[in-house]
């Protein structure tokens, strides 16, 4: 079935965070949602948008955006394109869909009087009344009424395709002007088509188009996050505007440290070292060996301090005149002791490697902190750019590598745990038993021996699929 609840659903209310509800809304993007311009009243009032089904969310304030005033006319808009005061990029936009036809099942939710949490109501796409399209419902009760203004208009939930967003709930009429539509013979809901928005507002436009996300790219540098088993290393190519680069707007709050291309590498460091755990006192030492100007310290793990844990001292003196970061202030949980690997690897995501003037030094610190457990997600403005052959030699291929090598020892000891829990052999005779994981040793070697680099790197990740696979179907992932 489809999604039960969505980031993108929004309840608005008026006068601040807590007060009346006054309708619905759609977040179109991290900044943008959209309503129905009766139901934020004027072009200067502040909204408060909450979302309704995500708790995790905080709420904030809107505003309409310039050009984003479309209020009702005879030829049927009914529009207010906010935008949101402070960004929410955890919160999965809707997806638009300008596609709609007669005989459509679809569905809003809504926030009438008594039903602050929601309510669903269900119907099919019916005709055109002007710019407006006709929404007919089971039941004279299904009709929308007071607090469903700016809902999202949403497709039938499938199994086999997404939920889609094809408008917004404006209104309803009754043939005979009574308050309710059940109190009326005749009632039906009315909605504003997507398309219809999108030739209103040209933002709107850019989001709906087809090629306005990379839900690709999304999936899998969602999974990415995800599963910290998946390549330590990931080297992404996301040319500038377009769709792409919107789909990782979305997903940078997802890494633990973001280091932009150009940015100072310095703060990189500092940010880097309120994820390691190491001894109290050593924060100095540290920074110094991640700049490359002193040697290894003792060993330490990748992990955010807990608080109460010794870290580095309050108010210490910096080499760069700042100070080290207080102890505690990072979220609590659980840290591993010094020299273990952390429990969750730190993942750090750097945001247009090559836009770096001096892209050689940056890697040297990434290169350091790989050491140490952290994750690399390395985007590209455009493939070959500065500093990728680079990353590619010192960072993506010697982790894969690495990996390719711990993969292939993880099957070789499932693959002979399986065979003595089945008593195909004994304890003393294990050595042939593993066959998977041999044939795999062998193209292992291959791939050593291989010179050409962009060869040996897809071999690379053909071996770590594969062996991947093989884990799968033994139950060792």
């Amino acid at each position: 079935m489809g999604e039960l609840r969505a980031d993108w659903r929004l309840r608005l209310r008026r006068e601040d965070a807590y007060g009346p509800v006054c309708g619905a809304g759609v977040l179109v993007d991290q900044c943008t949602a959209l309503t129905c311009a009766h139901v934020v009243g004027r072009p200067d009032a502040v909204l408060w948008v909450e979302f309704a089904e995500n708790s995790m969310l905080p709420p904030v304030r809107a505003r309409v955006m310039a050009g984003g005033w479309l209020p009702e006319r005879g030829d049927g808009e009914d529009v207010a394109v906010l935008r949101l005061e402070s960004p929410r990029p955890q919160a999965r936009p809707a997806p638009l869909d300008p596609g709609v036809w007669g005989g459509m099942e679809v569905y809003a939710t809504g926030y009438a009087d008594g039903f602050d949490d929601g309510m669903s109501l269900w119907g099919r796409i019916g005709g055109a009344s002007g710019e407006l399209v006709q929404l007919d419902a089971v039941t004279r009760a299904d009709v929308v009424r007071e607090g469903f203004s700016g809902a999202a208009v949403c497709t039938r939930p499938r199994e086999d395709r997404p939920v889609r967003v094809v408008g917004l709930v404006v209104s309803w009429r009754g043939d005979l002007g009574a308050f309710l539509p059940e109190d009326n013979r005749l009632a039906f809901s009315y909605l504003i088509p997507v398309d219809r928005i999108a030739r209103l507002s040209p933002h709107v436009a850019e989001l709906s188009a087809p090629e306005a996300w990379d839900r690709g790219f999304e999936a899998r540098v969602t999974r990415w996050f995800d599963h910290p088993d998946e390549d330590p290393v990931k080297i992404t190519v996301v040319p500038p505007g377009g769709g792409k680069e919107r789909s990782l707007r979305h997903l940078t709050h997802r890494a633990d440290v973001v280091h932009r291309g150009g940015a100072r590498t310095p703060d990189l460091i500092d940010h880097a070292l309120g994820r390691i755990a190491f001894p109290a006192g050593a924060y100095l030492a540290y920074y110094d060996w991640l700049r490359g100007a002193g040697p290894r310290p003792g060993p330490a793990g990748g992990h955010t301090h807990p608080a109460g844990r010794p870290g580095p001292a309050a108010g210490r003196p910096h080499p760069a005149g700042r100070t080290a970061p207080a102890a505690g202030h990072a979220p609590a949980g659980p840290a591993p002791a010094a020299g273990h690997p952390p429990a969750h690897p730190v993942a750090l995501l750097v945001d247009g490697l090559d836009e770096e003037p001096r892209p050689g030094a940056l890697i040297d610190v990434l290169e350091r902190l790989r050491t140490v457990g952290f994750r690399l997600l390395l985007v590209f403005r455009r493939e070959g750019g500065p500093g990728w052959d680079e990353a590619c030699d010192r960072l993506l291929r010697p982790a894969l590598l690495r990996q390719a090598d711990a993969l292939l020892d993880r099957l070789q000891r499932v693959e002979l745990s399986r065979s003595v829990r089945l008593d195909v052999v004994d304890s003393a005779s294990l050595g042939p038993v593993a066959e998977t994981a041999e044939r795999h040793r062998v193209t292992r070697r291959r791939i050593d021996e291989e010179r050409d680099p962009h060869r040996q790197l897809a071999r690379l990740r053909a071996l770590i699929r594969a062996l991947r696979a093989d884990l799968a179907r033994h139950g060792g992932r």
